[in-house]
């Protein structure tokens, strides 16, 4: 897809290009990424409030040469906008996310200013610990089978997706085309980004409202922790993802009231400090506990029998 400018003439008569660009978040970028941002930098396990991080890529030509975007890319006849959505993010993280929703469309008539008309369909990505501590592959999930045919083992939500061809240098996308492992790929904090191509910046503040309107569901925090968690890593999502801290006991007090927590009865190891509980979430089939009555139950009142309503009466 090439973004050369086009009169006025020759853009009505252009049909709109379609592209995919996927708003990644992490709890902490993985060992050995590229840190964009110098206060997120210094917060990486320095004791300071926890925050969100997306992989951004640095554009290598026009547009916007030189500005960071969300990965992405104009998606294949091939392909599912998911499989373009998967392809374009791993081709950045070299990892698949964990999670994977669409977002939303952006259509604006004058988004691509002097080029063809460009729709957006984004999506945002979860990655957890688990996932980013994956050894990174540099074979990226294929749509297609060897004979060209669309291939049903490459769609983003299987449970194994197959390996194929890695991503085409040949292509342009809205966020310049990284080959795996280029040092244009690199990590900010959220409250950290730099100025953005295109309008992803206003793409990037729309998954921040979406995620922290997400954060009563608990499929969202389990996305981001592995199957047990302490109490302090469950506090550490929400703090990052609303973006403000919660106090430590208030917030262990409203979590297990809500019925949703399974003490697994095990500790962590490995830590200097007195090792916490794990838990688990609650399978959403599993009985809940008995919750205990707030106090004695208070005497059924009977009415006199002059409140009574008479026999044949209502």
């Amino acid at each position: 897809m090439q973004y050369e400018s086009a009169s006025v003439s020759e853009r009505r008569t252009m049909p709109p290009a379609v592209a995919v660009s996927t708003v990644a978040f992490a709890l902490r970028p993985p060992l050995g990424a590229v840190l964009g941002s110098t206060a997120g930098a210094e917060g990486v396990g320095s004791g300071r409030a926890p925050t969100l991080w997306i992989p951004l890529v640095r554009r290598t030509r026009a547009p916007f040469q030189g500005l960071w975007a969300l990965p992405g890319g104009p998606t294949r006849w091939n392909e599912t906008l998911a499989d373009t959505a998967l392809r374009s993010l791993h081709a950045a993280v070299l990892r698949p996310p964990g999670y994977l929703e669409q977002l939303y469309s952006f259509g604006g008539v004058e988004r691509s200013a002097e080029a063809q008309r460009l729709v957006t369909i984004a999506y945002w990505a979860l990655y957890g610990e688990h996932d980013l501590a994956a050894s990174p592959s540099l074979a990226a999930p294929s749509p297609a089978d060897d004979d060209g045919a669309p291939s049903a083992a490459a769609r983003w939500d299987d449970a194994a997706p197959a390996a194929g061809l890695e991503p085409d240098p040949a292509d342009a996308d809205e966020a310049g085309d990284t080959e795996p492992a280029d040092p244009n790929v690199a990590w900010f904090s959220a409250d950290d980004l730099p100025a953005l191509a295109f309008d992803h910046a206003e793409i990037v503040a729309y998954a921040l409202e979406r995620l922290r309107s997400k954060t009563e569901y608990s499929a969202i925090a389990h996305r981001f922790l592995g199957p047990v968690f302490t109490l302090g890593q469950l506090r550490a999502v929400h703090e990052a993802v609303r973006g403000e801290p919660a106090d430590p006991a208030n917030f262990r007090r409203q979590e297990l009231a809500r019925g949703t927590l399974v003490d697994t009865g095990e500790f962590e190891t490995g830590t200097p400090h007195r090792p916490a509980r794990l838990y688990r979430f609650r399978d959403p089939h599993e009985p809940g506990p008995r919750r205990p009555a707030s106090g004695p139950t208070p005497p059924q009142r009977t009415a006199p029998n002059s409140e009574l309503p008479k026999k044949g009466t209502s």
